[in-house]
């Protein structure tokens, strides 16, 4: 009988560290895109802040 309690008790045990292990690791994934979008929309806004001084000084290269 303390076999089968020491086993059940070990055996919920297991599951429960293994969903807080898989919430935390969800939870940095998360962090991690949410880290990368904000990295890709600054880069965008890098590149056509770049791209608008690069047509101010050569005006030239707009047919127009």
């Amino acid at each position: 009988m303390l076999t089968f309690v020491v086993t059940s008790l070990l055996y919920v045990c297991g599951f429960v560290f293994l969903y807080g292990v898989i919430r935390l690791a969800v939870r940095h994934a998360l962090e991690d895109i949410e880290m990368r979008r904000v990295q890709a929309e600054r880069a965008e806004e890098m590149a056509v802040s770049r791209d608008r001084a690069m047509l101010e000084k050569h005006g030239f290269l707009t047919n127009g």
